[in-house]
């Protein structure tokens, strides 16, 4: 059987425009990788929203996977970006292969 450690997975959605404020606090963490997939559109309490790149209110998700340490290092950083910013922070356990590489 294959052996899984616990690690956090978070997830970041932010404006296209802000999310190397995302990446700077992911790699001060020193979490060592990301990944950012764009979004396309949504709907939250204030109703549906969709990309819109002439306005530059584009969305993307930024990803990470982190140790519990690492992931509470961000989720401390990006804390006063969620209100300023509008930003959603997302975190919760996920079992990976290879571990150490997290």
């Amino acid at each position: 059987m294959i052996e899984t450690v616990v690690r956090k997975r978070i997830e970041v959605l932010a404006d296209k425009a802000l999310q190397r404020r995302v990446t700077d606090a992911i790699d001060a963490a020193g979490i060592t990788g990301w990944t950012i997939v764009p979004v396309t559109e949504g709907k939250g309490r204030d109703g549906k929203w969709r990309e819109e790149r002439v306005m530059g209110t584009d969305k993307v998700f930024v990803l990470t996977i982190a140790a519990e340490d690492r992931a509470q290092a961000l989720a401390e950083a990006i804390a006063p970006m969620l209100t300023k910013y509008g930003f959603i922070f997302s975190m919760w356990d996920v079992e990976v292969i290879r571990g150490e590489r997290f």
